[in-house]
């Protein structure tokens, strides 16, 4: 039911940047009780989007397929209505299943089973995945601790979490705070426990080292560009948590399909933010953000992680190699810098928390075919959006 209240406008400000799948929100006042809302373009073209009720009020959430730079668009809000779904999510056994404009694209998978949730597969532009699989030869002699896209560190009060196996940790996913469909993006907000032992198949032991909140935003884009973003909080229990100084580690992690990796020897390349190429002028180097770009299938596929301006130690380190690993680690200083007295380290106080933010972005060609430093923006420096 539409509430009969005058019209709402809201002006987007594109600012110094062109927008391309640009996902942006509003929050705005609601009469009590409407927790829904249908959107219009000036040319009075209907715009999904999607709205979720904030304390402060409701928050509108649509994307801007294509904005020129220092141009405006007004938007008419009518509260009541929409509705529809563009990003869908299923649950199944220990997974659930992301699909967007009904097409899969990755599953959350979190059974009892894994040492850590991670996210497996993830299909590209082209209908083929782009991370590597789980099980590949010679695995035990390369890293198979690195499952596709994943959270974890390494030295946590002693405990390793980042590797598998004897005496490292685990974490144990708890449970869904959110799980929510929609035409503008699909929402799962997992809560879990990082746990000090081995045993991650047994019962859980009551060393927890940390709480994980894990939110993951998968937007509804076109197939030829995927985009979802990442906000990890990990807070400390009762006790103070060291996190170590250790390149072994990351907040936001992803392993490239085989066949994109610089030592393939196939045209995999690795670009950062300030224009540096490949492990040797990448590895250790802070940036907002890494690209790995490379072949899947006969065709070149992108991958960028981008670090937010209030993410925890921005902008982050980048533990990223030749052999496909790309991972933010803001700990590892001594090993980036190759010195002792640089320490990473951080203290996690007693019920305190840091929150890092960061975005994938996986399209078709290289850094420069994506426009990820135009990309990046939509992220750190969106729209600005006023009400009228």
């Amino acid at each position: 039911m539409e509430v009969d209240l005058a019209d709402l406008k809201l002006t987007v400000q594109a600012g110094p940047h062109g927008r391309v799948y640009c996902p942006v929100s509003a929050v705005v006042d609601a009469p009590a009780g409407v927790d829904s809302a249908s959107l219009k373009d000036g040319a009075g073209n209907d715009v999904a989007c999607q709205t979720r009720r904030e304390d402060e009020g409701l928050r509108i959430s649509w994307i801007i397929d294509d904005m020129a730079a220092d141009t405006s668009v007004d938007y008419e809000v009518t509260f009541g209505g929409g509705g529809g779904e563009g990003v869908s999510l299923t649950e199944k056994t220990d997974e659930v299943e992301v699909s967007i404009g009904g097409n899969h694209f990755t599953n959350y998978r979190y059974g009892t089973d894994l040492v850590r949730p991670h996210l497996h597969p993830v299909i590209g532009p082209n209908g083929d995945p782009v991370t590597r699989p789980l099980a590949v030869k010679d695995d035990a002699k390369d890293h198979p601790h690195h499952r596709s896209v994943w959270i974890s560190h390494g030295v946590v009060n002693g405990w390793n979490n980042w590797a598998e196996g004897e005496g490292c940790a685990y974490t144990r996913w708890q449970e869904f705070e959110s799980l929510e469909s929609g035409p503008v993006y699909g929402r799962i907000v997992a809560l879990g426990d990082w746990v000090g032992s081995d045993d991650y198949r047994g019962e859980q032991k009551s060393n927890i080292l940390l709480h994980e909140r894990a939110e993951w935003t998968f937007y509804n884009t076109p197939s030829d560009v995927r985009i979802f973003d990442l906000t990890v909080t990990l807070t400390a229990p009762d006790i103070d948590v060291l996190m170590g100084d250790t390149k072994e580690g990351g907040l936001a992690s992803i392993r490239v399909a085989e066949s994109m990796e610089v030592r393939a020897g196939e045209g995999g390349v690795i670009t950062n933010g300030y224009g540096g190429t490949n492990e040797d002028e990448t590895w250790g180097k802070k940036a907002p953000w890494c690209h790995y770009s490379g072949p899947v299938n006969g065709n070149r596929v992108g991958i960028a992680i981008m670090d937010h301006p209030t993410s925890f130690r921005y902008p982050t380190y980048w533990h990223v190699r030749n052999y496909g690993l790309m991972t933010a680690n803001p700990f590892g200083w001594s090993h980036f810098y190759s010195d002792p007295t640089r320490r990473g380290h951080h203290t996690i106080e007693a019920n305190g928390s840091i929150t890092g933010r960061y975005r994938y972005y996986i399209h078709a060609g290289t850094a420069a075919d994506g426009k990820v430093g135009e990309a990046y923006h939509d992220f750190a420096n969106p729209p600005q959006i006023e009400q009228a």
